[in-house]
């Protein structure tokens, strides 16, 4: 049997042929070491035991966050034998294993993004006090899922839910809750809030939500964000960027929308308020007018007695001034055609005069005058 002779170039395609056959990605869990970065984009590590080292080769964009040598991780990659670098794995994906490399893997993040400002509380906002559109990210056959909804519309009614499908544990987790949060936020009709959630589980099971990829895409939402992962013990770092944390799925409901009942209650109970404010008001009012009423007609009686006296006070001076009065007394009104003798040097010897007495006219005619006598005064 002859020997099959190749080129160096062609042992390098029939092998890597054979291998992208044969082992098209492989899982490699094992302590992290060499791990540099270069030109703030090529990543180069090794994972190690204590009888082996594996190199792997990839992209930033690639890693859950800051790494360092020792943790504990699982690298997804592809065996590439390079015409110039020798043999490899490219990475395909790359997370910490054990609570250890966990939590220290976090809070090499947690460092990283606290000095960046991303936690900071004035990049906090307000949720709107009643959101009539929620974008919802999590696993739509899970019980955060289930538990969010009936909690939802047990509180309130009308809410309208745009439900994000994602995993949320696992390889995949990070990279679908990263797109399904900047899906939402792209939406031309925006809802009003991004909740992101899932119930509690192990700390390798909640690490989809400190990986730096998912924690930056929740403090770069455009839209507000509140964040609910079923644990108790430590906040996740997507719940630190978050503008509000909630301690589970039904607390995240909780805290988006009032209580209807206890929204009634209290309507009923201002509107017992207001109903007893508007009695006293009118009551008030009622005996207001009451007491203007009294004072106005007492004002008015008041005004109508001086009146009265003065209206006595000057009939009494028309009676004493009353030509008739005179007349009943003896009096006489002397005329001299239509005009009234006051004088007798109105009159002449032979004038026709008329006397008015009390009960008719006598006709006269002047034969004398006899001045009035005066009298004066003599000085000693």
């Amino acid at each position: 049997m002859q020997d099959v002779i190749l080129t160096p170039s062609d042992f390098v395609a029939l092998l890597n042929q054979t291998l992208e056959f044969a082992y098209p990605a492989v899982s490699i869990e094992g302590e992290l070491s060499n791990f540099r970065i270069s030109k703030n984009r090529w990543v180069y590590f090794d994972l190690k035991d204590e009888q082996a080292s594996v190199p792997f080769f990839g992209t930033v964009y690639m890693l859950p966050g800051p790494l360092q040598d020792g943790l504990m991780v699982r690298a997804v990659g592809s065996p590439r034998l390079h015409a110039r670098f020798g043999f490899t794995l490219n990475l395909q994906s790359l997370v910490p294993v054990g609570e250890g490399a966990l939590k220290k893997a976090a809070e090499l993040l947690r460092a990283k993004l606290t000095a960046e400002g991303l936690f900071a509380p004035e990049r906090k906002r307000f949720l709107p006090p009643i959101p009539e559109r929620v974008g919802l990210v999590t696993a739509a056959n899970s019980a955060a899922y289930a538990d969010f909804v009936k909690i939802l519309n047990e509180r309130w009614s009308g809410v309208e839910v745009l439900l994000s499908d994602v995993y949320v544990q696992g390889d995949q987790a990070p990279g679908q809750i990263v797109e399904a949060i900047e899906m939402l936020n792209r939406l031309s009709n925006l809802p009003e809030v991004i909740v992101i959630t899932r119930g509690g589980g192990s700390a390798e099971d909640l690490a989809a939500f400190n990986d730096e990829r998912v924690v930056r895409a929740v403090a770069a939402s455009r839209v507000p964000t509140l964040v609910a992962v079923g644990h108790e013990v430590d906040f996740s770092l997507a719940e630190l960027a978050a503008d509000v944390r909630a301690s589970t799925p039904s607390n995240a409901a909780q805290l988006l929308v009032p209580d209807r009942a206890a929204e009634l209650a209290h309507l009923d109970a201002k509107r017992q308020t207001l109903k007893r404010d508007l009695a006293s008001a009118y009551d008030g009012a009622v005996m207001e007018l009451v007491n203007r009423r009294d004072a106005l007609v007492s004002q008015i009686t008041n005004v109508l007695n001086a009146q009265s006296q003065q209206l006595q006070s000057l009939r009494r001076l028309i009676k004493l001034f009353d030509p008739q009065a005179a007349l009943k007394r003896g009096y006489a009104i002397i005329r001299k055609g239509s005009k009234i003798v006051s004088s007798i040097d109105q009159v002449k010897i032979g004038d026709h005069l008329n006397l008015q007495v009390q009960d008719g006219t006598i006709s006269a005619k002047a034969l004398t005058k006899s001045p009035k006598l005066r009298a004066e005064s003599s000085r000693l």
